[in-house]
């Protein structure tokens, strides 16, 4: 197919690296050599890192976690907990290093990531039950992190979209730590993908369907099937029959991204259940466009998660 893309985008299409997740290890070996080299001259300065390990989910192994804090850190502050994409399939706390300390120094607030198990080799539940003892530990540790409780929000793009929506699902549900805002970017949430643009995006740039439909098996593993009515909305969000209670969100969505209208859907079926929503689909842009940052649209799509994230965390200026 022909795609408008974004003018400043279309000669850069030749540099996008091939992405396959057909041999998993050797995807992540790539994956992880070009976030090496991309935080090879990080500007850190303003902000403290430090990488740890948390009790994970009962009976796992412990989750690494790293934490970005302002210097000089004197006050309680919001706290970010942030799950990086990747398909479920890559990404670690490299991958969005460069993310996180933008973030951390820009609004001057605490963000936590979260290293959680990749599929296949662990699939649903695994990586949510990861994200969900990180925000346990988030929220139990505000007073030691100088993170106001009241002021936890999640952040996740992609598959790390799909894990921010699961969360705010599971700790409604189990009345666990507050959330007060959830941003959710070009996030993965409904494994029946039959949205148009799931059908219509069959060879875009970086995701297309047939990506999707991997990422999927991966993640389900064994125990379901996509598309199978029993797949559970902590897995799909867009399952969710109930999204009353759920804390305001923030969706982004591209327009040449085979999950743009799953994440346009979701943003009006939470609006209709009251829940304050913002919807922002950037024109001309395809998924994980934004790495591009030197383009026009991708930085204004930097500038609006600044503005929304301190709008919903309500960071004080």
């Amino acid at each position: 197919m022909n795609y408008a893309f974004d003018p400043e985008l279309t000669p850069l299409l030749e540099f996008l690296p091939p992405v396959s997740m057909d041999d998993p290890a050797t995807a992540r070996a790539a994956f992880s050599e070009m976030s090496k080299q991309m935080n090879a001259e990080l500007d850190t300065s303003g902000v403290v890192i430090a990488d740890r390990h948390i009790p994970g989910p009962e009976g796992a192994p412990d989750v690494a976690i790293r934490c970005y804090s302002p210097e000089g850190l004197n006050k309680a502050v919001p706290g970010l907990l942030f799950m990086h994409g990747g398909g479920f399939v890559l990404g670690n706390l490299d991958s969005e290093h460069a993310s996180c300390i933008t973030i951390c120094r820009s609004l001057g607030i605490v963000v936590v990531s979260v290293d959680y198990r990749l599929s296949p080799e662990t699939a649903y539940p695994g990586a949510l039950h990861d994200c969900y003892a990180a925000l346990e530990w988030l929220a139990n540790s505000a007073a030691e992190l100088q993170v106001d409780p009241a002021r936890i929000a999640v952040f996740g793009q992609s598959a790390g979209g799909c894990l921010a929506a699961a969360l705010a699902l599971l700790s409604r549900d189990r009345q666990g730590p507050a959330i007060c805002f959830q941003y959710l970017g070009m996030p993965v949430l409904d494994d029946r993908m039959d949205s148009n643009s799931m059908r219509k995006f069959t060879d875009t740039p970086i995701w297309d369907r047939q990506k999707s439909e991997q990422s999927w098996a991966y993640y389900l593993g064994e125990q379901y099937k996509a598309g199978d009515p029993e797949v559970p909305a902590y897995a799909a969000p867009a399952r969710a029959t109930d999204l009353s209670g759920l804390p305001p969100a923030y969706v982004s969505t591209m327009e040449f991204d085979p999950l743009r209208d799953e994440g346009i859907n979701y943003a009006c079926r939470l609006l209709e259940a009251g829940i304050s929503t913002e919807i922002h689909s950037y024109p001309g842009t395809f998924h994980g466009s934004s790495a591009f940052s030197h383009v026009a649209i991708s930085q204004r799509e930097a500038a609006d998660t600044l503005a929304v994230l301190g709008r919903g965390l309500r960071v004080e200026q």
